[in-house]
């Protein structure tokens, strides 16, 4: 599975900062389209940018013209940045499935999604529930591959500061030791990894919907 073009959204986030580098490296890519809301400023062969306005996303893919195999999706936010519940689904609902109705409509065989432990569209927990919702509408477009991601608190370096999330980070090498068995998902983990397991599972080429927690994550990014 070689030659082939990936679509990306979220690329200027954490982990997908990290998912992008590695598909630029990647010799499975020939090309890697960012979908982005402000140009990247960064300049590599393999790097085609459509900088668009996500509200209207689905239809300036389209008009591109762009064709994709895999499409990524790393977009996401918080409560507390976004400013109102309703501020924040707006991009982990709205925006993540118009970025997959886009991805639809690109011809993507495959989508893989970074959402969160913890997620389901039953949840009581906002936050969860909107994680939750947006899988399910996804799930509902019958991709031929689907891969959710959920990872519990992701270390490494942000553009912005999460004062309770950088709390979490100096304590995870220690709270994951205490995290074991269905509990072992909430371990912490490296945006890095998570970006590397999302291309492995890209590459295995499987059909269905799957979803990785913790433990698949750190193998598929050792593959």
């Amino acid at each position: 599975m070689t030659g082939r073009t990936a679509l990306i959204a979220g690329a200027t986030g954490l982990v997908g900062g990290h998912l992008l580098k590695r598909l630029l490296a990647s010799p499975d890519y020939d090309r890697v389209v960012a979908v982005t809301r402000k140009p990247l400023g960064l300049a590599h062969p393999k790097l085609r940018e459509i900088v668009s306005d996500f509200d209207a996303l689905e239809n300036i893919v389209a008009s591109s013209g762009e064709k994709a195999d895999d499409a990524f999706c790393a977009l996401g936010t918080t409560i507390r940045i976004a400013g109102s519940q309703e501020a924040f689904r707006r991009v982990d609902y709205d925006y993540v499935v118009g970025f997959a109705r886009a991805a639809k409509k690109a011809g993507a065989a495959r989508f893989l999604l970074v959402s969160a432990v913890g997620s389901s569209a039953s949840s009581t927990i906002f936050y969860s529930r909107v994680k939750g919702e947006a899988e399910e509408a996804i799930s509902a477009m019958h991709f031929p591959a689907f891969h959710i991601f959920r990872p519990g608190v992701l270390l490494g370096e942000r553009k912005e500061k999460r004062p309770t999330e950088a709390v979490l980070m100096a304590l995870t090498p220690f709270l994951n030791t205490l995290m074991h068995g269905p509990a072992a998902a909430y371990r912490g983990i490296s945006a890095d990894t998570v970006a590397a397991s999302m291309i492995a599972a890209a590459a295995l080429g499987v059909p269905g919907r799957h979803v990785h927690t913790y433990r698949s994550m750190t193998m598929l990014s050792r593959r």
